[in-house]
């Protein structure tokens, strides 16, 4: 089992930047790959980005190109989303999500839902124009 706690959502103004944490619990942190996803509402989930155990590799493209940067501290248990130049389609819930063994990293296709197992509960980000 893996229990994801995410925080760090909120109402910010177009332009401006937010940081999402989530924390992570019940493995061995540095074996899980992390993901982000995001939904807005009337939308499908949609992958944003995700990082191997390590915090070396990542798959592209998601929605979280150019603006938005993942990261991940191991010793802390907490992956990280940065989301810059915010803009109002950014609002959605964001989720984190976990791979708890990394099992799903070489899985052909795009990064979808079912490749992770665990989910958060997702926070709320509001972009205001």
């Amino acid at each position: 089992q893996v229990q994801l706690e995410e925080s760090g959502g909120g109402l910010v103004q177009a332009g401006g930047s937010l940081r999402l944490s989530c924390l992570a619990s019940g493995r061995t942190f540095r074996n899980i790959v992390m993901a982000w996803f995001r939904q807005a509402p009337g939308k499908e989930r949609e992958f944003v980005l995700d990082i191997s155990g390590s915090g070396g590799a990542r798959h592209y493209p998601g929605s979280g190109k150019g603006r938005f940067t993942i990261s991940r501290d191991n010793a802390k248990n907490t992956a990280y989303l940065q989301i810059d130049s915010l803009r109002p389609e950014d609002t959605a819930v964001y989720y984190c999500a976990a791979d708890p063994d990394g099992s799903n990293w070489d899985a052909a296709g795009p990064r979808r839902p079912s490749l992770y197992s665990y989910w958060g509960q997702g926070t709320q980000v509001t972009v205001s124009s």
